[in-house]
């Protein structure tokens, strides 16, 4: 073996594995903490406790760990041994075997105190990788057999201290002090990356603006984000101390990440709804597509009176004679009755009751005027029902054929033309070549609420004299298709 590294022994290194009740550090609690520290090749400590977690352990972690309600009735709180612990890791690298499990449940139990904590953490699932790349699988349960090691206790803490020591001690034997302290150098200078992903992401990723796609084992789609520098954006997602057990979820799925850049952030943001709504990623929670649009028309009835009525067939080109967009009839009925309440306005013409002889049942309240049974003069109810609607009124698209919307990355030199038509993205092309020789007509699109509000901002907005659009003339409009 090499001679003695001066990192290896100027540090020392907390080998800690914790047993909690679950695996969300949000509401789940640690069970049982253990540490043995190590410096210059010799172990100088050891620190365990069970801990009370101030919430039932289940039948399946009782099962799991051997660590049962009863053997943590009596034990200490953490804030009992919080300062204590604080205290043994000052100063020392944080070594655990995913420990981005780890370190983010000791995080969370000092912050529910009110306090900060903060470590040097170095995982020896990553040190496995990066050691021994020709090997798939790098969980406890391989490296002890791979390796030879002892067998321990697995899922109690000390046991399973004892076996990451025991990988530790291995690599460094078989490797020498060296090629082990430029491993975790190179490691305790990086981004803190799942386990899963290879140690050289980081440097892939672009800074640029774009989407980003994570896939999981057979390469399942798990998240499309997006943002206007990648690498920026996907560290951060690393950085978490996984709060939700949707994060934990994710991270321990993410096997591989991909790209795809763009000039702006408005090509990014539109690219994204589209994957989103397109590939349908399991944990993409918001912009999902809606199944059905719903809008409200308002037309005369045969009295004259402005009625209400609920839509799902929606023409693009005319957008400007329907009042709102909504995922559902019942969001729909919603946004009328709360129209209805603060305008005084008949729940019989706003389609809220059945139509019959007679008053609404708000009328017979005091909350409507008497339009239902002609009480009201017709001109002043529908100035009354236009001004009620006149907030969602939809925005007409202002000019007569499609635009296209410049985006330049002055960085990359990348140019972007994102054409638009009917507040639909419609294509996306490079230059302005490309552009005058682009055809519409016959072009399959799907109009998208969530795009049509963000055009409707970029293009109407405050800023939108800062974007250089392109007019293009009309020869034809795509196929719209309404979800």
């Amino acid at each position: 073996m090499t001679s003695q590294s001066t990192y290896l022994a100027d540090n020392t290194f907390a080998f800690l594995d914790i047993e909690t009740t679950g695996g969300n550090s949000s509401h789940d609690r640690i069970t049982e903490i253990g540490i043995r520290f190590w410096r210059a090749g010799e172990v100088v400590g050891e620190w365990q406790t069970l801990l009370n977690p101030e919430t039932r352990i289940s039948s399946f972690i009782e099962r799991l760990t051997g660590i049962s309600n009863e053997m943590v009735a009596e034990a200490p709180l953490f804030g009992d041994v919080a300062d204590e612990l604080e205290a043994k890791l000052k100063d020392c690298v944080f070594v655990a075997h995913n420990a981005r499990f780890d370190y983010g449940f000791i995080k969370s139990e000092f912050r529910r105190l009110g306090r900060l904590f903060s470590a040097r953490v170095l995982c020896t699932v990553k040190l496995s990788r990066w050691l021994y790349p020709e090997f798939r699988r790098h969980n406890m349960d391989s490296l002890i057999a791979r390796h030879g090691l002892e067998q321990v206790q697995r899922h109690r803490a000390m046991g399973d201290v004892s076996a990451m020591l025991a990988f530790f001690e291995h690599a460094r034997n078989e490797h020498g002090n060296g090629p082990m302290e430029h491993a975790i150098r190179e490691l305790l200078q990086r981004p803190s990356v799942p386990s899963n992903l290879p140690p050289g992401i980081m440097d892939e990723l672009p800074r640029v603006p774009g989407v980003y796609r994570f896939y999981g084992e057979n390469d399942v789609l798990l998240y499309v984000g997006k943002s206007t520098n990648i690498a920026q954006r996907v560290a951060s997602h690393f950085a978490g101390d996984h709060n939700s057990s949707r994060g934990v979820r994710m991270s321990e799925s993410l096997r591989r990440v991909e790209w795809t850049e763009t000039a702006g952030e408005l090509g990014a943001l539109l690219l994204e709804l589209k994957q989103i709504k397109g590939l349908k990623p399991l944990f993409n929670r918001r912009s999902r597509a809606a199944k059905n649009l719903v809008s409200i028309e308002l037309a005369t009835n045969e009295s004259g009176y402005l009625q209400a009525r609920l839509v799902r067939e929606i023409e693009p080109h005319r957008l400007g004679d329907y009042f709102g967009l909504f995922r559902s009839k019942r969001d729909a009925e919603r946004a009328l009755s709360g129209i209805a309440t603060r305008n005084e306005l008949c729940n019989q013409l706003l389609g809220l009751e059945p139509e019959q002889k007679g008053p609404c049942f708000q009328r017979t309240l005091g909350r409507c005027k008497g339009a239902c049974e002609g009480g009201e003069d017709v001109a002043r109810y529908n100035l009354r029902m236009q001004i009620a609607f006149h907030g969602l009124r939809l925005s007409t698209w202002p000019w007569r054929g499609p635009v296209g919307i410049v985006e330049r990355n002055e960085e990359s030199g990348r140019t972007d033309i994102l054409v638009v038509y009917n507040w639909i993205h419609v294509a996306t092309v490079h230059d302005e070549d490309e552009l005058h020789d682009l055809c519409l007509s016959g072009q399959a699109v799907t109009f998208d609420l969530d795009s049509y509000k963000l055009l409707v901002k970029t293009l109407m907005g405050r800023d939108r004299k800062s974007r250089r659009l392109i007019e293009l003339p009309y020869t034809g409009a795509p196929d719209v298709l309404m979800p």
